[in-house]
C-alpha cells in the first residue's frame, strides 16, 4: 500500500512539474525519467499534465490580464509578458494561424510551450476552441520529441 502511495506522489509530482509556466513537459519528461518511470510513462504523465491547465488559461488569462493590467504592481510585469509573447508569436501565427500556434507550442525551445500558445491565443483574439486543439496538439508533438530525445540520450548510457 505505501509502494502504491509513492509512486501516486511521485506520478503527481512529474504532472504538475508538466503544468508550470516556463518548464512544462520539457522538464517534467527528464525529470520523471531521473525519478525511475520509464521514457513512455514520464512522457505520457508530463503530457497529461502540461494539458490540465490549457482550458482554464485560454478561458481565465484574458480577465485576468486585463485585472492586473490595472494595478500599479503588476502592470509592468503584465505589459511586457505581453510584448515579449506578441513578438515571439504574432508573425509566426497571423501568417499560419491555428499552424503557427501548434509550431510555437510543438518546438520544444525555452519561452515556448503551452503557457506561451494560450497567451499568444488569448492577445490574438483566437477562438478558444480551435486554439484548445491546436495547443494540445502541440503539446502532443513536443512530448514525442523530447521523448525522442530522452530515449536516445538514456539509451546512450
Amino acid at each position: 500500500m505505501l509502494d502504491i502511495l509513492e509512486t501516486i506522489k511521485d506520478e503527481i509530482a512529474v504532472m504538475f512539474v508538466a503544468a508550470m509556466p516556463l518548464v512544462e513537459l520539457r522538464g517534467a519528461i527528464p525529470l520523471g525519467i531521473s525519478m525511475g518511470f520509464t521514457p513512455l510513462e514520464s512522457t505520457a504523465l508530463s503530457i497529461i499534465g502540461n494539458i490540465i491547465p490549457v482550458p482554464f488559461l485560454l478561458r481565465l488569462l484574458e480577465p485576468i490580464m486585463d485585472y492586473l493590467e490595472k494595478t500599479t504592481l503588476f502592470s509592468k510585469l503584465v505589459k511586457k509578458v505581453k510584448k515579449r509573447t506578441l513578438k515571439k508569436s504574432r508573425d509566426k501565427i497571423k501568417k499560419y494561424s491555428l499552424l503557427g500556434l501548434f509550431i510555437l507550442v510543438a518546438v520544444p525551445i525555452p519561452t515556448t510551450g503551452a503557457w506561451t500558445g494560450c497567451i499568444a491565443a488569448t492577445l490574438l483574439k483566437l477562438d478558444p476552441r480551435k486554439a484548445l486543439v491546436s495547443i494540445v496538439s502541440g503539446i502532443i508533438a513536443a512530448g514525442i520529441i523530447v521523448f525522442s530525445l530522452s530515449y536516445k540520450v538514456i539509451s546512450v548510457f
